[in-house]
């Protein structure tokens, strides 16, 4: 039953992704975290175990989608070089952080995060554009900020890079390829920040390296990567904000699931 749970959490994953242009991570870190409590995965563990694993499917997904917005000329690759610096140095220090945190504070915080998150697709929140594009230390020191949060919480970082792009006077469609190619930095500093943190942990299951556990990483990436690209072509044909609204009313649901334990 375990390795039917996680395709189809892909499936999710991939659709809501593709969607609604948020990270594949709000929809499988929660998922996991109660996957793994029901599968009888140790408290210290099961929450680093779903956030490191969520950054491991990213690095699957994100390639397709990074292939196809290169395409369209929608990558900002001037901006994303400089970017990528802070951003891999921000997923080592996001996992770092996560690996000294207990597992119920790191729970509690991401259930926090899943609650803003909410709020921001619920009431359409944008950052209005303020400025140029920072210089070169700017983008690095946004990038180590974004790819801090990300990694802490398991996500590509879109639902952060694409505002602050925006803020930054890019184009939303150069916003959005330049913030997907943004994820696969966040998702390999991570996956490799947290490998490292959980290593030599005690009480991590089977088939795991660090806090990376690969049946779940195989199973929601084989069917993610397909159902993504799905996700994207049905985006322009169906009602995106009302898309985003019925998410955010999951996001609380699942925010205050985490938060109350």
């Amino acid at each position: 039953m375990e390795y039917l749970i996680y395709p189809v959490l892909g499936v999710f994953a991939g659709l809501t992704g593709g969607l609604l242009g948020v990270g594949g991570g709000l929809v499988v870190v929660p998922v996991l975290i109660f996957t793994f409590s029901v599968l009888g995965f140790h408290d210290s563990v099961l929450t680093h175990m779903a956030v490191g694993t969520s950054l491991g499917t990213i690095i699957l997904t994100s390639y397709g989608s990074i292939l196809q917005h290169h395409a369209k000329g929608a990558v900002r690759w001037d901006i994303f070089v400089w970017l990528a610096i802070g951003l891999v140095c921000g997923g080592l220090l996001g996992a770092e952080i996560a690996g000294l945190l207990e597992g119920r504070v790191l729970q509690i915080v991401f259930g926090g995060f899943a609650l803003v998150m909410a709020a921001q697709m619920g009431f359409g929140l944008k950052a209005n554009p303020q400025r140029d594009i920072l210089g070169k230390a700017g983008l690095i020191v946004s990038g180590t900020f974004i790819g801090a949060i990300s990694s802490l919480f398991g996500i590509g970082g879109g639902s952060l890079t694409v505002p602050f792009l925006s803020w930054c006077n890019v184009k939303m469609q150069e916003a959005v390829g330049t913030s997907s190619a943004g994820g696969m930095p966040i998702a390999i500093s991570g996956v490799i920040g947290f490998i490292v943190a959980g290593w030599s942990v005690p009480m991590r299951p089977e088939w795991s390296v660090g806090f990376v556990y690969l049946p779940a990483l195989i199973g929601i990436g084989v069917t993610s990567v397909v159902f993504a690209q799905i996700g994207a072509r049905f985006a322009h044909k169906l009602p995106a904000e009302t898309l985003k609204k019925l998410f955010s009313i999951l996001l609380v649901v699942v925010g205050v699931k985490l938060i109350v334990g």
